[in-house]
């Protein structure tokens, strides 16, 4: 690379306010080069083998307390409603001293607001419950 000082006659060249790109580009290509090479060790350095998407089928037990929570945010115990967080709260703190305690599952509406599903998971801590599951549909496939 060179610099262009000037000539010795005293004459003023013009300054050239260009950008030489020169440096730039050749930077850039080794750069690129460089990626290149990287890339495939990368990919390919360490062997895993990655889990499949699979659908698992819990088991319904009859002693699993199935607890609903409708579009309007009403609570019902299996098929019963529980029209209150302290009816909901009371009838869990019997089923948790059982041994082994049951799962309680929430089927929650896919509309209900949160707070109805909130107020579920609230009693079940209030009440002592360790297991807390979640039924959902699957989303359809391919759409």
């Amino acid at each position: 690379m060179s610099m262009n000082v000037g000539s010795g006659d005293g004459d003023e060249d013009e300054i050239v306010s260009a950008i030489n790109t020169t440096p730039l580009v050749d930077v850039m290509l080794v750069l690129l080069i460089i990626f290149l090479i990287t890339i495939p060790v990368v990919t390919s350095s360490v062997p895993v083998q990655l889990p499949k998407e699979r659908n698992e089928i819990r088991e319904t037990k009859p002693e699993n307390i199935t607890i609903s929570v409708d579009a309007q945010s009403r609570i019902y115990w299996n098929e019963l409603r529980i029209d209150t967080n302290q009816a909901l709260i009371d009838r869990l703190k019997k089923i948790a001293v059982l041994v082994p305690q049951p799962e309680v599952q929430i089927r929650g509406d896919g509309n209900a607001r949160y707070e109805g599903v909130g107020r579920v998971i609230y009693a079940c801590q209030r009440a002592g419950i360790a297991k807390i599951g979640f039924i959902t549909e699957p989303p359809v496939r391919g759409g």
